[in-house]
């Protein structure tokens, strides 16, 4: 420890294997009371595991966990939370067909003298967390209505409704907007005055150098240092938990833009019983072949609902005009966007991305069943070989091709979703926000991935919430705000501010 802080959370070496795999190995840490202490590594480092083992999801395999001076072995995270521990996961766990409230007491429901449910009581309450996180939405609102940026933040509040005084926060703001991320670290801050020992795992190295006070580097499973956050630096950083330098990208070498592919013209999404009354107005442009077209825009802008429905996952109750090699489309499901050439990686992977109950290869192969099967029945031998190449092209770490998809990081779950895409060869790939929950060392893989697809001539459709991104892979910028386009910017005229002020009107 740097200073005189008491220690709240002491790990001794702790070491977790699965099958086929060593998760952890022999890691120790220690993180004193009221520090915000940030744990980096690249995806499959051990990071979330190593907090699901201080959080009650897992229990260790040898090694000593101590809360406050005193060993602590859960049995789950009831026990955990008792002990004052709670976790944000990066993955959502919320029941979709309950209330933002109910889904914040989940298990531990309030109720009047006589017995009942006290749900004003609940909305009370969460209406007080949901303020306190500067967050709008409704404790009445159903948890599967709110897009994935507003349900990260009923995830934080209902962590924050135990009043823990150890918080894991497991990349908090991977959803979030930037104004959604700056209130979270106000409300980090108060929680680090109050004396909450707040462990963070992130891959964004400006919020890990605005918030932590140390940094715990993980690799492969292993510890391989702590520092303080003032001794050291971002680039530092990356090259510990890589094991190499990373290099600063930016595509300075101009793409050459083929035909144009796909046509938006004047497309309007309606938004019934809502008062602005549409997600989408107007929108028009063209995407041409070997271009990277960027979305930016603040969360409800419409980024997503544009891309959903190009892709034919939207109510069908659009008007414009959509062209596809100068031909009109009007696509009833995904399947038909698909078989047309398009395909999608959505932002919420989880719920609509991955198929829990399949394996690698076939969550990769899934939409190119007929190349793996022989005689009407999927061939082993022939899935292995298909999903080879682009599980090695996007580098996927796994196991086995046949490991459990639920298994992997949410790195490697994201690359397992691309690859399946690649394998379709597609015309237009729709990027959701592809690198959420993405490291660094990953990040820089799918950055040159994607360029190297546009300069064979792929068109891709790129939004993301992370400003830097667009900036070092767009040819051009859209900007949406509130469902209507606002701004167009070539690359060399795109700059942080510039967007920033179209977002906002």
């Amino acid at each position: 420890m740097s200073d005189a802080r008491p220690i709240a959370v002491a790990m001794r070496g702790i070491t977790k294997r699965f099958p086929g795999v060593v998760a952890l190995d022999n890691v120790s840490l220690a993180v004193g009371r009221g520090e915000v202490h940030a744990i980096c590594g690249e995806n499959g480092a051990g990071k979330s595991t190593l907090m699901k083992i201080l959080s009650g999801v897992y229990r260790p395999d040898d090694g000593v966990l101590e809360i406050d001076g005193e060993p602590r072995r859960f049995a789950g995270t009831r026990e955990a939370e008792a002990a004052g521990v709670a976790i944000i996961h990066q993955e959502l766990n919320l029941v979709e067909e309950l209330s933002v409230a109910a889904n914040i007491f989940l298990g531990r429901e309030r109720r009047t003298r006589l017995g009942l449910l006290d749900d004003r009581g609940m909305a009370a309450e969460a209406a007080r967390l949901l303020a306190s996180l500067e967050c709008p939405v409704s404790p009445r609102t159903m948890a599967g209505s709110l897009r994935v940026g507003d349900q990260q933040l009923v995830e934080i509040a209902k962590a924050l409704s135990l009043e823990a005084s150890i918080l894991v926060m497991d990349e908090p703001t991977s959803a979030l907007t930037e104004a959604e991320s700056a209130r979270l670290e106000r409300t980090i801050l108060r929680l680090r005055e109050q004396g909450t020992t707040i462990l963070y795992i992130s891959h964004k190295m400006d919020e890990v150098f605005r918030l932590a006070d140390r940094i715990t580097v993980l690799r492969d499973g292993r510890h391989i240092r702590t520092v303080d956050r003032t001794a050291t630096s971002p680039r530092e950083i990356i090259g510990w938990m890589v094991g190499r330098e990373i290099e600063g990208h930016a595509f300075h070498e101009d793409r050459s833009r083929g035909d144009t592919v796909l046509t938006v013209r004047g497309l309007t999404l309606p938004w019934p019983d809502h008062p602005r009354g549409y997600r989408l107005k107007d929108v028009s442009f063209k995407l041409h072949a070997g271009e990277i077209l960027g979305i930016a825009g603040l969360m409800g802008a419409g980024r997503t609902e544009l891309l959903e429905t190009l892709f034919g996952a939207s109510e069908p109750i659009w008007s414009g005009k959509i062209l596809l090699d100068g031909r009109p489309v009007r696509f009833q499901h995904p399947r038909e966007a698909c078989a047309a050439g398009i395909g999608m990686v959505t932002e919420d992977r989880k719920r609509l991305g991955l198929f829990p109950d399949l394996d690698v290869a076939a969550n990769v192969s899934l939409c190119s069943l007929r190349e793996a099967a022989r005689g009407g029945l999927v061939s082993r031998a022939r899935e292995e070989a298909l999903v080879a190449g682009p599980v090695a092209a996007t580098g996927v770490k796994t196991p086995g091709v046949h490991a459990s998809i639920m298994g992997l990081s949410g790195g490697n779950q994201q690359k397992c979703i691309i690859s399946r895409w690649l394998l379709t060869k597609p015309r237009v790939l729709l990027l959701d926000d592809p690198t959420r929950g993405i490291d660094v060392g990953a990040k820089a893989e799918l950055y040159t991935l994607i360029d190297q697809l546009c300069r064979a001539g792929l068109a891709v459709i790129l939004t993301s919430s992370e400003l830097p991104e667009l900036l070092t892979l767009a040819d051009r910028i859209l900007v949406l705000a509130e469902g209507r386009l606002t701004a167009e910017f070539p690359r060399a005229e795109a700059t942080e501010q510039n967007i920033v002020e179209a977002a906002t009107g």
